[in-house]
């Protein structure tokens, strides 16, 4: 009787503690979730500290690059602007003769 009478205590004692394992457990595979969903925030919070971080970089160069065709631009044009102008002392009456072609075509196409 010993036996009968301890064998319900037990089955009772062990299903609480089966109960509270399995709790712990689910507790633990939450936690393990959580934990994966927070590494996986942190990486993307990474990946966009690395694209921001790039293209800061590809907008830095970009500028820097710009400026350095516009400064050629600038040396180009006043290169160009100052042949014109020594090409216009050296050839006054041929500079006449272009403008004034230029005019007659310009007045030829707008009668047109």
């Amino acid at each position: 009787m010993a036996t009968s009478f301890l064998h319900p205590l037990r089955s009772k004692h062990n299903g609480g503690l089966h109960d509270l394992e399995a709790t712990i457990e689910d507790q633990l595979e939450t936690l393990r979730d959580e934990i994966a969903a927070l590494t996986k925030l942190i990486s993307k919070s990474n990946t966009s500290k690395k694209i921001r971080y790039q293209a800061q970089a590809g907008y830095d160069d970009l500028l820097s690059r710009s400026e350095d065709i516009l400064h050629d631009l600038q040396d180009s044009y006043s290169r160009g602007a100052r042949e014109m102008r020594e090409t216009v002392r050296r050839h006054p009456a041929a500079t006449i003769g272009a403008a004034a072609a230029v005019g007659l075509l310009i007045a030829f196409l707008a009668r047109r």
